[in-house]
């Protein structure tokens, strides 16, 4: 749950324990003893390209409740190519696999300052997010799918055991997808997923292709035995965002563009006091349609997403990650983006 102002005074019986690379188990009593206590293993390096990391491995019932990670400042090619992966219990495949910054909050592999009630990146440097994750078992991996080492990984998962996680507590969900280029006329596809659930939010990247406004797009939501049409269905990519007239860089609790920049547009819509409700399935999928002097125009750009849910276990198996190529084209850095050489240099 997401504690409010009322429920802080509330208290529970509960243990509190966190992981870090000077306490990889969470034991308690243990933490901060490397180097006789003197930050002697706050991060675990190198990362080595083509290396799985397991951060966390954990015995519940319980729930994980933040977590923090920086790495050095990088390439945005590296970023997108460091994979997340979560898995809940007894299921054997992931329910979170996505790229590092786009799980916490940012498309096309881009670090830069923002907040919001779920995720975060203060001063472009700190990933932190705010999901509850409740569990009976987790695991988490990182995954170093980029073609070069990370000096430096650093940690902090923190989570509660003892929770109440029997009957209806959904387990935490998050997909990554991208289309490079869209299919004209063919809805963007953002989420498809079967089971009992509700729908969070998503990050969506949104490389333009063509000249003039990209967000006309209407989002839809197909839920439970919706046929061609959809149970919800909004009046533009902007206004899904919960802004109008085209979309500019801005940032609140629960809706921002975090990213708007030459080409590339990354915008996040968390849905905290309207979740999406769902009994047997979910499809949320977004138009390609923008406008120009002469009015609305079906168009192709370059779409990315991942989105965030909860729901039953067992849950369907993802659909293939992307492999590195597809993670990773046209979303190197523009020149407008690199910093200035000094005249002297």
């Amino acid at each position: 749950m997401l504690f409010t102002p009322e429920s802080l005074s509330q208290l529970r019986r509960l243990k509190s324990r966190s992981i870090t690379h000077e306490n990889r188990t969470g034991a308690p009593g243990v933490g901060g003893q490397a180097l006789e206590g003197r930050k002697g293993s706050p991060a675990y390096g190198p990362l080595k390209a083509g290396e799985t990391f397991e951060m966390a491995n954990i015995e519940g019932p319980g729930m994980i409740r933040h977590i923090w990670i920086t790495i050095p400042p990088g390439d945005p090619l590296r970023n997108r190519n460091l994979i997340v992966r979560m898995y809940w219990d007894e299921q054997r495949y992931p329910s979170v696999e996505a790229p590092i910054t786009d799980f916490f909050g940012m498309a096309h592999g881009r670090q830069k300052h923002f907040e919001s009630v779920l995720t975060l990146m203060p001063e472009g440097r700190g990933l932190s997010c705010y999901y509850p994750m409740p569990f009976k078992k987790a695991r988490i991996t990182v995954e170093n799918d980029s073609e070069q080492d990370v000096s430096m990984l650093f940690y902090q998962v923190d989570y509660t055991l003892g929770d109440d996680i029997d009957g209806e507590v959904g387990r935490f969900h998050a997909q990554f997808r991208r289309q490079n280029p869209t299919v004209l006329k063919d809805d963007y596809v953002l989420l498809e997923t079967e089971g009992h659930g509700h729908f969070i939010g998503c990050v969506v990247g949104v490389r333009s292709m063509r000249e003039g406004w990209w967000g006309e797009g209407e989002v839809k939501f197909f839920i439970d035995d919706d046929g061609e049409f959809p149970t919800i269905c909004g009046t533009g990519s902007e206004d899904y965002a919960c802004t109008a007239w085209g979309m500019r860089e801005h940032q609140t609790i629960y809706h921002g563009a975090n990213y708007v920049h030459a080409d590339l547009i990354s915008y996040y819509r968390w849905h905290v006091q309207d979740p999406i409700f769902f009994d047997e399935r979910l499809k949320v999928t977004v138009q390609q349609i923008g406008w120009n002097k002469d009015g609305l125009f079906e168009r192709q750009d370059d779409y990315s997403s991942c989105v965030f849910w909860y729901q039953t276990l067992p849950s369907p198996q993802f659909p293939a990650l992307p492999d590195r190529s597809a993670r990773s084209a046209n979303i190197e850095l523009r020149d407008s983006e690199k910093p200035e050489k000094r005249a002297d240099a």
